[in-house]
């Protein structure tokens, strides 16, 4: 019997399911744009479409990790994309955005599988350490904050699909 406040199987599910409805949003936004479109900056701040899908599979490298497999990036790919990085200005400095999204769907894949496979053990296993080092947090509840994660920015998606000056693609 599962003990109160311990993530579940019935966790993995809602968190597949999120995780489907955030590929599909992002899909979406993301259709038609080129490496062009996808380094278009917003002003007067914030980053460019390719950053910020770069991020997020920063991200997945660490939920990749919690589930057993290899992450999509090594740490010089990551680099220009991680939490705190400068705004990505430089297009020298930039992943061709195609292969962003070919390892994003890669990563979708490989994410799911991993979540499929957990056992509510693994799931209740405490994390050494979370990325940003405030607390120490059970292997299903690192991996919702990072479903969450991917939430927030699948949202910038379509506000950085407009600021590219294409059509919305969720109506």
């Amino acid at each position: 019997m599962p003990v109160a406040g311990q993530p579940t199987t019935a966790s993995v599910d809602a968190l597949v399911r999120q995780l489907d409805t955030i590929y599909y949003v992002v899909k979406a936004n993301t259709e038609g744009l080129t490496h062009q479109d996808s380094l278009v900056q917003p002003t007067p701040g914030g980053n460019c479409l390719n950053w910020v899908m770069g991020h997020v599979l920063t991200a997945r490298n660490g939920a990749l990790e919690l589930l057993g497999k290899e992450p999509i990036w090594d740490e010089a790919t990551a680099a220009p994309y991680k939490r705190g990085s400068p705004a990505l200005t430089d297009p020298s400095e930039a992943v061709p955005f195609d292969r962003i999204m070919a390892d994003y769907d890669r990563s979708q894949e490989l994410i799911i599988q991993g979540m499929r496979e957990l056992t509510p053990e693994r799931l209740a296993q405490k994390v050494p350490s979370v990325p940003t080092g405030e607390r120490q947090e059970a292997v299903g509840m690192v991996l919702a904050d990072i479903v969450f994660h991917d939430a927030y920015h699948a949202g910038q998606t379509g506000t950085l699909r407009h600021i590219a000056g294409k059509a919305g693609a969720i109506r």
